[in-house]
């Protein structure tokens, strides 16, 4: 008989259900555990954030009242050491105000420099019974006009053109074309209408400008500027004696382009190189040749000159700076004298070394002009007298080379009468160095 133990079992499953007791007991304190230690954290967490509130509160006061303190004082520092760094306003009314200022300054130029803006009348003596042709409209000249003198003769206007004073004691500067004619004589007319007989001291035979004197003292006159400083885009102002008719007319425009080099025609079959000069959109007009081109500070940074013929705003200018040696000595009261080489001669390019099948891309070639006076050597000058002749090539001046950059014209009229020059030439397929010594231009 199997004996079955009754108790045994029993047992097992009281045992079994202490065990399962004791794990829920043990859960259950886990989870309380559990459920401390999250309530723990987040009371912490809140306790962190309590603090940080109070402790920025704190310190963002402190913060505030010391940058009330520093920030005008900092500000003021960026504005002085950092302009560019201020935002610029754009309130329209200021704009608006920013416009009427440049309008004003160019009204202060043109009211203070009229005074010293001179018109110069041309006269001559011609026929009653005459014929002529009007070169009236002649961008370069300015007005002159040619006759065919018949019978008898009276002195006539025959042209016009502007200038302005240098000097307190009647000094003025021109254009050299606009008093070129040796038969004609000239006069100023100032701009309180006062008329002065004018005497041409001196006309410059390399740059197209030209000193006349009247008598008086205490006239006004105007500044002179760097025109080496000038840049493209920057406001100037032109004054000068339009159409030959119309004094002291003003226009108004901006520097359109540098070191410009042409060709100027008088419209008599003669042409004149003009180097590294001034292009601005400022209407030139006939008359306005000799008359100032000012810049917004009421400086004179340019001599109008001419004007392209079929287009539209582009005018000429001669950079002040180019004529400085020969005011300065107009002012110093010294003899103002020109020094010259004494020779014709084109500048050297590519295109022209190509055509001429020439050894150098860079210098000067002398040679003749279309007349039959127009020698390419005159004789008794300089040049002449230091053996250069026609088909030389000038292609040095005290070792510089003599190219668009650096012009031969430009060279000689920085020296002075009587200055040695090293010329480097190339003669007859040898290349040699020879001395002139600058001699006075008898072109006045």
């Amino acid at each position: 008989m199997d004996i079955i133990e009754l108790g045994d079992s029993n047992s097992k499953k009281e045992q079994q259900r202490d065990n399962e007791t004791a794990e829920e007991k043990t859960s259950e304190t886990k989870k309380n555990h559990i459920s401390l230690k999250k309530t723990s954290l987040v009371g912490i967490i809140i306790l962190a954030i309590v603090v940080a509130s109070f402790l920025g509160a704190f310190f963002g006061f402190i913060s505030g009242g010391v940058a009330g303190v520093f920030a005008p004082k900092i500000e003021q520092k960026i504005k002085q050491n950092f302009p560019s760094l201020i935002a610029k306003k754009t309130d329209p009314k200021e704009n608006k105000q920013e416009v009427i200022i440049e309008d004003s300054a160019v009204i202060d130029v043109v009211s203070n420099a009229s005074p010293a803006v001179v018109s110069i009348i041309i006269t001559k003596e011609i026929s009653n019974a005459r014929s002529y042709f009007d070169d009236f409209f002649n961008p370069f000249f300015g007005g002159n006009q040619n006759y065919q003198e018949e019978g008898d003769s009276v002195e006539r206007e025959v042209g016009g053109g502007s200038g302005f004073f240098i000097t307190a004691d009647g000094f003025i500067m021109t254009n050299r074309h606009v008093v070129e004619d040796a038969n004609a004589s000239y006069s100023v007319l100032t701009n309180d209408g006062k008329k002065y007989p004018a005497k041409i001291l001196a006309r410059d035979p390399v740059r197209d400008v030209a000193i006349l004197k009247i008598e008086g003292e205490n006239f006004p006159i105007l500044s002179l500027g760097d025109s080496d400083s000038l840049r493209i885009g920057q406001t100037v102002i032109a004054i000068g004696n339009s159409l030959g008719e119309f004094s002291n007319s003003v226009s108004r425009g901006i520097v359109s382009g540098l070191k410009r080099n042409v060709d100027a025609g008088s419209g008599l079959g003669s042409t004149e190189r003009l180097t590294d000069i001034i292009q601005t959109d400022a209407a030139i007009n006939p008359g306005n040749s000799g008359g100032p081109l000012l810049d917004i500070q009421g400086n004179v940074i340019g001599i109008n000159v001419a004007v392209a013929q079929g287009a539209e705003n582009i005018g000429f200018a001669l950079p002040v700076n180019q004529t400085k040696r020969l005011i300065e000595q107009a002012k110093g009261g010294a003899k103002i004298t020109i020094p010259f080489l004494g020779v014709r001669y084109i500048v050297i390019n590519s295109e022209v070394q190509k055509e001429a099948q020439l050894p150098f891309d860079y210098g000067v070639l002398i040679m003749r002009g279309s007349k039959l006076t127009d020698l390419a050597v005159i004789p008794g000058s300089p040049a002449d007298k230091a053996g250069l002749v026609e088909n030389d090539i000038i292609l040095e001046i005290d070792g510089k080379k003599i190219n668009k950059d650096n012009q031969l014209s430009d060279v000689v009229s920085k020296h002075n009468v009587g200055e040695k020059i090293t010329l480097k030439i190339w003669h007859k397929g040898d290349t040699k160095e020879v001395q002139v010594t600058l001699q006075e231009s008898n072109n006045k």
